[in-house]
């Protein structure tokens, strides 16, 4: 979770790179109207249903312009929330809360918006203990923020980088001459603490897999049927992953299947913003 420490080591400078980005020199639309600095506060309010999340690295923004910027939540990570609920007041130097603003919420609706989407998904994967996993197909140097709004939403991580995991693709296979040949030079290289999985596409693919003592096989872009056949092959010997074009609506199909996870980029590269505002800023 984004909790203090996590914050200051890895988000901080993801943040203040994202704050530069919108101020590269001045305010100039804050500075003409606010050349002084003024005490006000402003509402955040929730404009759709959804999940919340991303309040701690909203609150962070406004603290990294201005540490005496004040942020009251009326509710956390993780809620749920309703159009027209108020979900904090942010209180300190105007200029702060204008200049502050769209990075704040940038970083609230998106991360929101993931949450939201993988709660409806996970949702459908209730009660067919398969659990629903994330990909890499994340925005670049936003990928702690839409990972943990995957947790918050009730999914789970898959490898946070390439250092995390050996996943053979398409490619690792194809460079290493085969499933096999790519199997056995991953457990040779990596430590045996690390599991190895294998992406295949095709039955042959599965077998090879099988039979190289593959810990994870990930089912890429099979039809149900090719699916099942292949889960029989395994046959327990190995963990199972189904992934390629997974979405709401195909999960609802193959949530029958016996196996262990379904990941989907669309988690992350998919999902729509959760609309949220500030508003009524004034002076006090």
């Amino acid at each position: 979770m984004l909790d203090t420490v996590t914050m200051k080591l890895n988000a901080d400078p993801l943040i203040l790179s994202a704050l530069r980005e919108d101020i590269t020199q001045e305010d100039v639309s804050t500075n003409s109207v606010m050349p002084f600095e003024k005490k006000g506060s402003v509402d955040l309010i929730c404009k759709e249903d959804g999940v919340i999340c991303g309040l701690p690295v909203f609150e962070r923004t406004f603290h990294l312009l201005d540490a005496k910027t004040e942020v009251e939540f009326f509710t956390k990570d993780g809620d749920e929330v309703k159009k027209g609920d108020l979900l904090a007041v942010v209180t300190g130097d105007i200029r702060v809360l204008l200049s502050g603003e769209r990075t704040a919420l940038n970083y609230l609706q998106r991360m929101s918006g993931i949450a939201t989407y993988t709660r409806q998904t996970a949702a459908l994967l209730e009660g067919s203990g398969i659990r629903l996993l994330d990909t890499r197909k994340t925005t670049p140097n936003n990928r702690i923020f839409e990972k943990y709004a995957v947790r918050v939403g009730g999914g789970t991580n898959h490898r946070y980088n390439l250092s995390d995991g050996v996943m053979l693709k398409d490619n690792h296979i194809g460079a290493a001459g085969g499933v096999k040949e790519a199997v056995r030079m991953a457990k040779e290289y990596a430590p045996f603490v690390r599991k190895v999985e294998v992406e295949t596409e095709t039955l042959e693919q599965v077998r090879d897999a099988v039979e190289a003592g593959a810990d994870i096989i990930m089912l890429d872009n099979m039809d149900h049927d090719t699916m099942r056949e292949a889960i029989g092959i395994i046959d327990g010997k190995a963990e199972i992953e189904i992934s390629g074009n997974v979405t709401r609506e195909s999960i609802e199909k193959i949530r029958d299947l016996p196996v262990d996870f379904i990941s989907s980029g669309a988690l992350t590269h998919s999902a729509p913003i959760l609309d949220v505002s500030l508003k009524h800023l004034h002076a006090i």
